[in-house]
């Protein structure tokens, strides 16, 4: 799951010229496997994840930026009766390039929508071992050794109900994944996250600001295949519900927190749906060029 963002709005690009860099720390909890064995199994996710998030964006263009994501990822997995195994390694990085295709302003505000594309390559460590020296099943390791193709479609509109402070934000995103480690394709994401926030305080020159406001999001998830034998049952659908709070502290920096908890899931026999997932994380913006 993606945590939020650098920004409050998903929707718009950064100014031409302008760049920013951010640190995002994000942790995820999964309740522990419906059914115990012996091994671990193939499709096991972490039952703790704890992920950091190094960003780079560049305003390069009119209504383009690119973005440079590269995560340093924990992982432990927890099984009853069984030690605690997992570890931490470079995740896979992605580079994107963001397009706002729309743009329109009027008296209540602005309504804005925008295109993400670009790869996610594989950096990540994928060698992490038990204490006995066996290798990890590929959906532990912070790596997928997989070539990804991330997309994604944005809309921000500002002014909900004629109000200028309300604003809602629609992430509607997906992860189109290939075969990786191990020989296991990991199973592809679809991602919807909508944000409806408030800004009860800016200050008179726009320097600080406070955005708060309920974040829901649904996630499916599309089965595992191992060895080309698709894992049924370890696919599923997941809603979260929660709030998040974006703060600007000075003229360009903010920082942000955001928590969700597991509302509805499916019952899948090796689903793994998260219970809990809380991220926060600061932002600097700055200008590159004119």
């Amino acid at each position: 799951m993606r945590a939020q963002g650098p920004a409050p709005e998903t929707a718009p690009p950064l100014f031409p010229g302008g760049g920013l860099i951010s640190y995002n720390s994000i942790f995820t909890t999964r309740g522990l496997m419906p059914e115990s064995s012996a091994n671990i199994p193939a499709t096991a996710r972490p039952t703790f994840a704890h992920e950091s998030d190094f960003n780079f964006t560049w305003g390069f263009y009119r209504n383009f930026d690119l973005t440079i994501l590269v995560p340093i990822v924990t992982n432990h997995f927890e099984e009853v009766g069984t030690p605690t195994v997992g570890g931490a390694g470079l995740g896979d990085a992605m580079v994107l390039v963001k397009y706002r295709f729309y743009r329109r302003d009027s008296r209540r505000g602005t309504t804005q929508a925008s295109v993400t594309v670009g790869p996610k390559v594989p950096t990540g460590r994928t060698g992490l071992t038990d204490d006995n020296g066996i290798l990890l099943p590929a959906s532990l390791q912070p790596g997928s050794g997989s070539t990804d193709l991330f997309l994604a479609a944005n809309w921000t509109y500002t002014g909900v109900f004629n109000l200028k402070r309300l604003v809602a934000d629609e992430d509607f995103h997906s992860l189109l994944r290939s075969q990786g480690t191990q020989e296991t394709r990991l199973g592809s994401d679809i991602e919807s996250r909508f944000w409806l926030s408030y800004r009860p305080y800016e200050s008179k020159n726009g320097a600080r600001e406070w955005f708060i406001g309920p974040v829901l999001t649904w996630l499916h998830t599309q089965n595992d295949r191992v060895v080309g034998v698709t894992q049924g049952g370890s696919g599923g659908n997941l809603l979260l519900a929660g709030v998040t709070t974006y703060v600007g502290v000075r003229p360009g920096m903010h920082v942000w927190l955001g928590m969700d908890w597991d509302v509805a899931h499916s019952t899948g026999a090796l689903f793994m749906p998260a219970r809990r997932h809380i991220s926060f994380g600061i932002t600097q913006q700055f200008r590159v060029h004119f």
